[in-house]
């Protein structure tokens, strides 16, 4: 195999498997589809080139403000649209039309605003790759591996180890569980939100840094973050992690032997035998009753 195919793969492998993490952590304790969260996504990227491009705020600060208006703005959809919603007993199809709703809002609002032809956050030359057994790879990718990875463990442990983390767990296994338990779900919502959105806005940016950006980049990055973590297994990060390889694996070989053109019909592929032969994914559990 190509050591560029490997390349790409790892790239591929880290970028689904933070997106997928961040959906995850909403996911989890709400159980509905927050599509929204790819606006929260593309946000990131956005708010990081109005501070640098418009503005002129270093990198430095540039960034860390990004990623914290990204959180901001997945708390707000929280607080004014979906906990109101639940607090009136909202189904999930309720909640994911809002959903759906609120990302085209401000998807459009985007476009509105800086326009709908490619941005761009990178001022520097772009040069050759470093060559790594024949293949090729900027300073930027690795950023995104080792970054991606890193904020991955960071959230690994964070649920294993911090008392809100192993909370966040009880909550995604039984909200009413949990209440009768005295643990405050609403919060517990709040701060998947908040570390959710974060990581998707700290994803949105690394991508901006390697790719460019367009308003509409995060839908296709949440839905291969979806797709990764149904094939993973919702509930486990290490099933993402694997999912996420999988996923990115079966891309580029497709891409490599056959045609980019299709790269999203080979990941949908996988999802429906996966929701065929094996719906709780890899490492996730058997669902005894299905919940809508």
């Amino acid at each position: 195999m190509s050591s560029q195919i490997i390349i790409n793969i790892i790239i591929a492998w880290s970028i689904y498997t933070l997106v997928a993490v961040s959906f995850a952590l909403i996911y989890q304790t709400t159980l509905f589809f927050h599509f929204a969260h790819a606006v929260i996504f593309t946000s990131g990227a956005y708010f990081a080139f109005l501070f640098n491009q418009i503005l002129g705020w270093s990198y430095y600060t540039a960034i860390p403000a990004a990623i914290f208006l990204s959180l901001f703005l997945g708390v707000l959809m929280e607080v004014f649209f979906y906990k109101p919603l639940r607090g009136k007993k909202a189904s999930a199809i309720i909640l994911l039309l809002a959903s759906l709703g609120i990302y085209i809002v401000l998807q459009n609002l985007i476009s509105m605003v800086f326009g709908d032809d490619t941005k761009s956050i990178r001022t520097w030359e772009v040069k050759e790759g470093l060559n790594v057994f024949g293949g090729y790879i900027t300073p930027v990718q690795i950023i995104i591996v080792a970054g991606n990875f890193l904020l991955i463990l960071a959230v690994a442990g964070y649920l294993s180890m911090v008392k809100t983390g192993k909370v966040m767990r009880a909550v995604s296994n039984s909200q009413e569980l949990s209440k009768l338990s005295g643990i405050k779900s609403d919060k517990i919502i709040l701060i998947s939100f908040a570390v959710g959105s974060a990581l998707a806005g700290i994803a949105g940016i690394l991508v901006s840094l390697d790719v460019d950006m367009t308003p509409t980049m995060g839908l296709n990055m949440l839905l291969m973050g979806i797709v990764a973590m149904i094939i993973g297994g919702v509930g486990s990060i290490r099933g993402i992690v694997l999912g996420s390889l999988l996923l990115a694996t079966a891309q580029n070989l497709t891409v490599w032997f056959i045609s980019s053109q299709w790269m999203d019909a080979i990941a949908f592929g996988l999802l429906l035998i996966f929701l065929l032969f094996r719906p709780q994914g890899f490492y996730g559990k058997k669902l005894k009753k299905a919940e809508v």
